[in-house]
Formats: structure tokens, C-alpha cells, sequence
């Protein structure tokens, strides 16, 4: 891994993280990956399927008021991640709200996006925090099945939850990951924080295509590429 000084100064990357992030380069790469994940693992393209669930980080005290709220439910104060992946844990959506959201109201957005930007994922699996109204509007609004997990009665303790453990993994392999570490900094917007879960999103899914290839050799081919105004972007 580059150390700080192998890094380009702070005010290039973030230019160039803002240019890529507002004209599309990174969701783009992010989805072009993603195909090849799949068909790399012998699944169509596009999911038929998704999960989604929600995820409460802590957040500095720079961060705008505005943007952050306290998650009664799991005592922290600062933002909430939703995401909605498919069955292998690949993000298929994501948005990032005040951590006061209430899980209902903040899987609105996403699963929406789901709808339209996948419209072959007919049903979605979610825990008990999305049942009641949002079941009931994913039907008639959407025209998409969201089928809630329930915990067993006699469950004590954690336990992996059928249908959901991958999206759970995910939310494994983001925490695990530098960039979107919960603690973000001032300049964070909610819209960056999408962004930089992508980001790492992409970094997880260039090491699972090159699992098992063999060691890297001067000059590796990009997987792909990708035109932004800002130029041609390359993983």
C-alpha cells in the first residue's frame, strides 16, 4: 500500500474524486465491475434479487448538524448507511442520511433506485425494522415484493439470518475498509459518503476478479475502462 508521500496532495485527489464523483465515472466503473463479478461467478449480469438493511456510524463532531442525528435504537450519534445488494453482497444502492432516519422511511429512496436503475430484481429480503407501511408500498408503488426476515422467537443472542447474511457481510467488508471509515471529516457530504462506500466497493471487487490470478506482472491491463470528461478512468 502507497504511504502518505507516494500520494498525490490532498487538494488533487479530492479534485478528482468530486470530478469523477459528479459526472458518473465512479458508479460507472462500479457497475461495469460488477457485471463482470457476477458473470465471473456464473450469474447473469443484472440480480433477479436484492437485500437491504441499514447501518448506523459514528461521525465527528465537524461533521454539519444538519446531516447527522442520534440512532436511539443503537445509541449512536452520527449517520445511517442503507444499502440494498444482491444475493452475492455486491451494492446494487445506496444512501446515507441523518442517523435519526427512521429505517422505514430512509429504505424509501433505495429501493426506489433499485426499481428503476434494476428493474429485474423483483423481490427484495429486509429485517423486521422495514415491515409494516414500507411492505405495503413497495407493492403498490413499486410493483416489487419486499419479504421482512423475521428472528426466530426463541433466538438469543446474534444469529446469522437466513436470506440476509450476505448484505450483512457487506456491511462487514465496508467497515473493514479505510475509506469510509465511520469517523468522517468535515468536508463529508452524504453524497461523498455514497460515493467513497462505491469506491470501496470497487477496491473489494478488483481483488475478488483477481483472486487466484498470478502474481502481478509489470504493466497489468485495466479490467476496464471508462470515459469521464476528466478522462479515460481505468480499474
Amino acid at each position: 500500500m502507497a504511504s502518505p508521500k507516494d500520494l498525490e496532495p490532498w487538494p488533487t485527489v479530492y479534485w478528482y474524486f468530486t470530478w469523477w464523483h459528479d459526472d458518473g465515472a465512479v458508479e460507472r466503473i462500479h457497475d461495469a465491475l460488477r457485471s463482470k463479478v457476477r458473470e465471473a461467478d456464473g450469474r447473469d449480469a443484472e440480480p433477479s434479487a436484492g437485500l437491504i438493511d441499514s447501518q448506523s456510524v459514528r461521525t465527528a463532531d465537524t461533521v454539519p448538524a444538519a446531516t447527522r442525528g442520534f440512532d436511539a435504537g443503537k445509541k449512536v450519534k452520527g449517520r445511517k448507511r442503507f444499502i440494498v445488494t444482491d444475493t452475492l453482497g455486491l451494492l446494487l444502492a445506496v444512501h446515507v442520511v441523518a442517523g435519526s432516519v427512521q429505517d422505514r422511511d430512509g429504505a424509501k429512496r433505495p429501493l426506489l433506485w433499485t426499481r428503476l436503475d434494476h428493474p429485474e430484481v423483483r423481490k427484495v429480503w429486509a429485517d423486521q425494522g422495514s415491515a409494516g407501511r414500507l411492505v405495503d408500498r413497495a407493492t403498490q408503488i413499486l410493483g416489487r415484493e419486499l419479504e421482512i426476515v423475521r428472528k426466530d422467537p426463541d433466538q438469543r443472542g446474534f444469529q446469522v439470518q437466513p436470506k440476509r447474511w450476505a448484505v450483512e457481510r457487506t456491511f462487514s467488508w465496508l467497515t473493514a475498509h479505510r475509506s469510509p471509515a465511520p469517523r468522517q471529516g468535515l468536508r463529508d457530504q452524504p453524497r461523498h459518503s455514497e460515493t467513497m462506500i462505491r469506491w470501496a466497493m470497487i477496491g473489494i471487487m478488483v481483488r475478488r476478479l483477481t483472486r487466484g490470478c498470478p502474481a502481478a506482472r509489470p504493466g497489468p491491463k485495466p479490467l476496464i475502462q471508462v470515459r469521464s470528461h476528466a478522462g479515460t478512468v481505468q480499474a
